[in-house]
């Protein structure tokens, strides 16, 4: 959650939040204007929405979404909370990855899914269970990844969840040091690929 400029995710009790990862010129306005409250948590601003129902969080983060899109391109929205409504039972999703520390993990209840997975670099347990990249991933890697297999599960009409392992926005992790402290003020190098709204 730390690699790109903006991310935006969910944590299990269905908060939906956005992590801001670089300095942004009028962010805060904009993000307490979509109806984030903006809060400190371990040592970070964090800009969180309580659980509410997928359609009002989806609007809500799109907002912020596109203002944010004015400063930066390097956004992922890894959220569940803009796709399943917490009002309504929620249907089992067809593919699940799961984020552990470092670690992913998925697990896939169809036949499709499963092929999408291993059309992705994943490879299943000795019992088929859990699947896991077929080569150790970076972090970046590892984002870039579900963002891609997402992507491609949603255009096939493929339900997805993604589990950040985020219990509590309590729980949401510091923002690591960083080897160099200079913050670059200009915009972003370029569009990257990334899901959004």
């Amino acid at each position: 959650m730390d690699v790109p400029d903006v991310f935006i995710g969910s944590t299990d009790d269905g908060h939906t939040f956005v992590a801001l990862n670089r300095p942004m010129r009028g962010a805060n306005r904009l993000l307490v204007n979509a109806g984030f409250a903006a809060r400190r948590v371990n040592g970070r601003t964090v800009y969180l929405l309580p659980p509410t129902t997928s359609e009002e969080a989806n609007e809500r983060a799109g907002i912020a979404m596109y203002g944010l899109l004015a400063h930066t391109h390097d956004l992922i929205d890894l959220s569940w909370t803009t796709r399943w409504s917490l009002a309504a039972p929620q249907p089992e999703p067809d593919l699940c990855f799961t984020f552990t520390g470092t670690a992913l993990t998925a697990t896939a209840t169809t036949a499709e899914a499963r092929s999408l997975l291993e059309q992705h670099g994943f490879t299943p347990s000795a019992d088929g269970t859990l699947y896991r990249p077929a080569t150790p991933l970076s972090e970046p890697e590892q984002l870039g990844t579900v963002v891609r297999a997402e992507s491609h599960a949603y255009a096939h009409g493929i339900g997805v969840r993604i589990e950040l392992g985020i219990p509590t926005p309590e729980a949401i992790p510091a923002l690591p040091c960083r080897a160099s402290t200079a913050v670059p003020r200009g915009p972003a190098a370029g569009p990257r690929q990334h899901r959004t709204h």
